[in-house]
């Protein structure tokens, strides 16, 4: 039922256009190549069903109106986008956490449905921030920005990149589940250190690493 009420809402539609502009059915005919009872029969009898694509488009652009108006499909809204704080590496707030409220210097915009396919929990949780060091190349470089999900840090560990704090540093390193609460936390450099047993319980996870953006 909703497509034959649309179809008639574009003859209804392309009915009024004729008459305000003053047209003919005949003459908007040879416009699309067609033989010249094409338009009236599509108008007044419904045949065809519907307008072609290329036909829509030749007469929408013919009066200057969206092929929305004569069966098109509507056009998409933009695409609302949610502003990201960009922090400095080093700007935290605490064992643990960052704090873009008092530590953003800018911002980046991201459409949220892109945010939610990376796996983001929480939008308020994510904070941008600038790698320093090549321990993660070739994964990672220094300079390149990363985005970290404050939300998804300890409770839900699993195997991947991180930021975290050792003894006041932060750090972006890959993580590797153990048995036993233990867990290996590499560099993706060789000739950088690993630690291959750690207490997980010991550490201060800031957020799991979603993406990666750089300058090349």
């Amino acid at each position: 039922m909703g497509k034959i009420e649309g179809n008639e809402e574009a003859r209804a539609a392309l009915q009024a256009l004729i008459e305000d502009r003053r047209e003919d059915y005949a003459g908007l005919s040879r416009l699309l190549g067609r033989n010249a009872a094409y338009v009236q029969q599509f108008v007044k009898r419904g045949s065809p069903k519907r307008l072609s694509e290329a036909d829509r488009a030749t007469l929408a652009a013919y009066f200057g109106v969206p092929e929305s108006l004569l069966g098109g499909k509507p056009e998409a809204a933009p695409a609302e986008l949610y502003a990201v704080p960009r922090l400095d590496v080093g700007a935290s707030a605490g064992p643990g956490s960052l704090d873009p409220a008092e530590r953003a210097r800018e911002q980046l915009a991201f459409p949220p449905r892109l945010l939610r396919d990376l796996g983001a929990r929480d939008l308020s949780a994510l904070s941008l921030i600038r790698v320093t060091g090549d321990s993660m190349r070739p994964t990672l470089s220094d300079g390149d920005d990363i985005l970290v999900d404050r939300s998804d840090a300890a409770t839900g560990l699993r195997d991947g990149i991180y930021v975290l704090r050792i003894e006041e540093a932060l750090l972006v390193k890959r993580i590797a589940l153990g048995p036993a609460g233990r867990i290996a936390i590499r560099s993706d450099n060789p000739d950088h250190p690993s630690w291959e047993d750690q207490d997980k319980a010991t550490l201060a996870i800031v957020g799991r690493v979603l993406w990666a953006g750089r300058r090349l």
